[in-house]
């Protein structure tokens, strides 16, 4: 058995979701096999994106959130293992948008789930398992700040 192993396109949807507690800007993540990394999964027939991000967030953290922007995708390779045996190659692009939380409680999460919880930005920066994954919560972060400032001048117009 030599050649090239057959290859998967998989396409997925998270979400880096986001509140304000007590002034102090906090991202919901999630614990799985011991990695700690953001909400995300497998886009089903006839869903956006956008849809799936949405759900996944609910079904893997417990909250209800409204995106608010896209923040970019990133994409990888694995391999792994069909029922059959065969080893295939996946390439998988991963969709990411920023949500705002809505309501919901991290102790409702899904079953895949070892644990959900919210972080203070910088600490989830510091905890999550994987590089791009960072990556997508300092573009989170420019985006609010961007956000912020926007918002600060449109009052200071209105005075």
């Amino acid at each position: 058995m030599g050649g090239s192993l057959r290859t998967i396109k998989e396409i997925s949807s998270g979400g880096v979701v986001y509140r304000k507690q007590k002034g102090v800007a906090e991202v919901a993540l999630i614990r799985v096999r011991d990695r700690w990394c953001l909400p995300k999964g497998h886009v089903e027939e006839g869903e956006g994106t956008q849809e799936t991000a949405l759900r996944e967030v609910r079904e893997e953290t417990g909250l209800e959130g409204k995106a608010v922007a896209k923040l970019g995708d990133i994409t990888y390779w694995y391999t792994n293992k069909t029922k059959e045996g065969e080893t295939i190659r996946i390439f998988k692009r991963v969709y990411f948008y920023l949500i705002r939380c809505l309501k919901g409680d991290v102790r409702r999460h899904d079953e895949e789930v070892e644990e959900a919880c919210w972080l203070p930005i910088e600490e989830a920066i510091k905890r999550l398992s994987y590089p791009t994954e960072r990556r997508m919560v300092r573009q989170a972060v420019i985006l609010l700040q961007g956000r912020r400032s926007r918002r600060r001048a449109s009052v200071a117009r209105r005075a």
